[in-house]
């Protein structure tokens, strides 16, 4: 299996663990992720983690823009991959790069598959309150994560996770099921299963906006949305006309608290909503450090009666 020549696709920390084992497992002999970004308050050009380690491995690396350009795909054909795999890499692959290894283009995806197809399939699972999640290995065609199955994974979902949480396990889960699948799949003991059309769901990508925080809606849709949007795109509500970012919260039903005014419940900053109370157990102010919704009050005396 260590002569198998694998090419890897991924981007962001997600694809981390994924990469690590194919390098300890098969000979990675090229590695395709996203370009530097700028990023952080500076706007600093910064490498996307993939390429990071896969310079600390010594592996080649490529970084176009965009997949389809003659240059990535003559690379592609010149390090001649008898297997891509992909994680997390940020862009569709098109029909010559799916049929360029003789065995394919596999993906590790974020969910039970067929629920949560797209883009962001870990935080719609908590944001729509999934009780379970968990990975998929599988083999990619032509559609939005439409190819057959191979292996499947199940994880619980903790009262206490957050988009980052679970990613990381979510990450560290694949990258196992991963290494367990392949060599049944090379050998041609795997039949990939069809997905059900009629179980589909999809989660969109996700923008900044996304995670406004309404007091229109509901205290628990709200404690949801916090834990799906953290650590992006970020949860958050206006206060002194800045945005004031929600790390992490829970709701209290009874509450005299109006939808939109600000209040204290549990020694912590508090929001009403249409049903309950938003409370804010960590915020993180523009330009500060995150910090305990009891300190957070300390400094922002005009927090009470004021509305969002």
């Amino acid at each position: 299996m260590k002569a198998l020549r694998v090419v890897f696709m991924g981007s962001p920390d997600f694809a981390l663990p994924a990469l690590r084992e194919l390098a300890a497992h098969y000979s990675v002999v090229g590695v395709v992720t996203q370009p530097d970004r700028p990023a952080g308050r500076g706007q600093k050009l910064t490498p996307p983690p993939v390429k990071v380690l896969a310079q600390s491995l010594g592996l080649p690396i490529i970084q176009p823009e965009r997949l389809r350009q003659p240059e990535a795909l003559a690379q592609l054909q010149a390090w001649q991959p008898d297997l891509i795999v992909v994680a997390a890499f940020g862009q569709i692959l098109r029909q010559d790069v799916l049929d360029l290894p003789p065995y394919g283009c596999i993906n590790v995806h974020a969910s039970l598959l067929p629920r949560w197809r797209g883009a962001a399939p870990i935080q719609a699972a908590l944001l729509h309150g999934d009780v379970e999640t968990g990975v998929t290995i599988m083999k990619m065609d032509a559609g939005v994560d439409t190819g057959p199955i191979l292996s499947q994974r199940r994880e619980p979902i903790r009262e206490d996770d957050n988009a980052g949480t679970l990613s990381q396990r979510l990450a560290e889960l694949g990258a196992q099921l991963l290494i367990e699948t392949l060599p049944e799949y090379i050998a041609g003991r795997l039949v990939p299963q069809p997905q059900d059309e009629r179980l589909a769901t999809y989660a969109p990508m996700l923008k900044k906006e996304d995670g406004r925080l309404d007091c229109q809606q509901p205290a628990e849709v709200l404690v949801r949305k916090v834990r799906a949007f953290t650590p992006w795109p970020g949860a958050f509500l206006e206060f002194r006309g800045a945005p004031l970012k929600v790390l992490r919260a829970h709701k209290v039903d009874i509450t005299a608290l109006q939808p939109g005014q600000r209040g204290i419940l549990d020694n912590c900053p508090a929001i009403g909503t249409v049903a309950g109370s938003l409370v804010l157990d960590e915020v993180q102010p523009a330009g500060k450090r995150p910090m305990a919704g009891a300190d957070f009050l300390r400094g922002a005396r005009d927090w009470i009666n004021g509305e969002a």
